[in-house]
């Protein structure tokens, strides 16, 4: 028997991140996956694509694409082409999806400031260095299965 279960907290901290973020969701009236999108973007502007959206965060493309398109209505992103190549759209967050943003970060700093309370820094640091670590181990795995 392994002595770890990875999946004895996961429902735990899913609900601390709905219970963080549902505030922000109401205050603006979009929907949790209206408002990951904005926070993928916003956190990562190296991935810029639906598709990275769905690869990176393994979400439904279907999801996705409605909710970018809901999104793209509301004056909170918008698509951009690159010369080089017509066929994919960069999303790029809108002057009107600022606020929806900095609601969310901050209450993406407050789930965290909940689950790391009274960790050392070291310890924070070791728990980061676990997580890449296992995360690494997952991908490498799913590429691997994937080429199969």
């Amino acid at each position: 028997m392994i002595p770890l279960n990875p999946w004895e907290h996961q429902n735990a901290i899913k609900a601390l991140y709905s219970k963080c973020v549902e505030g922000v969701c109401v205050k603006h009236n979009i929907t949790r996956m209206e408002l990951d999108i904005l926070l993928f973007l916003a956190n990562n502007p190296c991935f810029d694509t639906a598709t990275d959206i769905i690869e990176v965060r393994y979400l439904s493309k279907s999801q996705v694409s409605s909710s970018i398109k809901l999104l793209e209505q509301c004056g909170y992103i918008r698509k951009e082409y690159l010369k080089c190549n017509r066929k994919t759209a960069h999303l790029r967050i809108c002057k009107g999806a600022v606020d929806i943003i900095h609601d969310g970060q901050a209450a993406q700093e407050e789930f965290i400031s909940i689950m790391l309370n009274g960790f050392s820094r070291e310890e924070i640091d070791s728990i980061k260095k676990q997580n890449d670590r296992i995360l690494r181990n997952i991908n490498t795995y799913l590429k691997r299965k994937e080429a199969e």
